[in-house]
Order: C-alpha cells, then structure tokens, then sequence
C-alpha cells in the first residue's frame, strides 16, 4: 500500500490509526499541500476530490476519505479492534463517529478554511467567511455536549478506545493550533484530550 500523505489533521487521523494498529505503509508519499499539489495532476488522477489524504492499493486501485481508508485498515487488520469486533460494536463506534464529525469535526474544519485558512482555501472551494465565527460556535457547542456525555468514562465510545478518539483527537490538536482552543470549561473532554496525547500513536 502507499500512503498520500500531507500537512494536517486529515492524514494525521490515519497515520495515527495505522500505528494503533501497528501497521506501516509500503510507502509513504508526500503531497504538497501549501502549493497545491493536490489540486492538479497527477494527483486528481488518484484521488478526484483533490484532499489528501489517500490510499494507493495494491492492485492499483484508490481509496479517499479519512474514514472509508481507516475502515478498510481495520478489515485488513481486525485486531485491535478499532471500529469493532461483531456487529453491536461496529455499530456503537459508527454512531459516535457520525456525532462527532457533525457535531464538532466539521464546524470546526470549514470555521478554519472561512478564517484562517481562507489564505489557502479561497482558490479552491468556495468560503464564506461571514460563516465562520457561526461554525466555530457550532463545533464549541458540540464539545460542551460531548463533555457531558464522556463525564466519568475515558473513551468516546464507553469502554474502548476506538476510531471515534483518533478522529476526534486529531482535529482538537489541529484546531488549538489554528485559533481553536479546547474550552478548559470543558474538563472532562480535556482529560480524554491530555490521555489520549499520551499514547504512542498520538505522535504519528
């Protein structure tokens, strides 16, 4: 397999499931991002949103999306579990993963390319900035409702560490670096946030 690789909480998400996992990529390549290498060929050839990152399979084929290529890692190597082991619990974690890209991931995501990314972002999507004190909001809202219901557990998923923590670590570690900070208000997201930091995968 070859790994697209790039700056940004997108392939950080990935590579730190890959090395929950313990597995490492046959290559790894990176992709320009700043200059827009993805944005042009040959790289829309691979992948024709133009995000990174992407998946380069062996037989030749692409996969694209954060989750769809963590999913298809997780089938090739079912142990951790990450996603789950039987139904009930792949089920459980895909829950939590819907609620937190929409509730936190993506308002906080399109808040940073309608402001601080908009330098970026203008040329390639269309932004509107007068959106984004209003998305940043909605994902600060979102977190003050996950703080409520991780209240006493260590994981998002009650129980077990899964892909939900990896997804959601990676874009709170992103967004205190681009004018995002995690609300101290929120203590007990910001005790899973500080114990997630501490495993190994957190520095892939």
């Amino acid at each position: 397999m070859k790994f697209y690789d790039s700056i940004g909480p997108n392939p950080k998400l990935v590579r730190m499931f890959a090395a929950e996992k313990g597995l490492a990529f046959d290559e790894t390549i990176s992709v320009d991002l700043m200059e827009g290498e993805n944005r042009k060929e040959p790289y829309l050839s691979k992948n024709p949103g133009g995000q990174v990152p992407c998946l380069e399979l062996d037989d030749g084929s692409f996969l694209a999306e954060t989750i769809a290529i963590c999913e298809y890692l997780e089938e090739r190597q079912p142990d951790p579990a990450l996603v789950g082991s039987n139904a009930e619990e792949r089920a459980e974690t895909r829950m939590w993963v819907r609620r937190v890209e929409w509730k936190i991931i993506q308002p906080m995501a399109d808040g940073f390319r309608f402001a601080e990314g908009q330098p970026l972002f203008k040329d390639r999507i269309r932004v509107i900035p007068e959106a984004a004190d209003g998305l940043k909001a909605t994902a600060q809202d979102g977190l003050a409702w996950l703080d409520g219901q991780v209240a006493g557990r260590e994981t998002i998923v009650p129980g077990r560490f899964s892909l939900a923590d990896v997804a959601l670590y990676s874009f709170l570690e992103f967004g205190s670096s681009v004018g995002q900070p995690l609300d101290p208000a929120h203590a007990a997201v910001g005790a899973w946030f500080e114990a997630v930091g501490k495993r190994d995968s957190a520095s892939a």
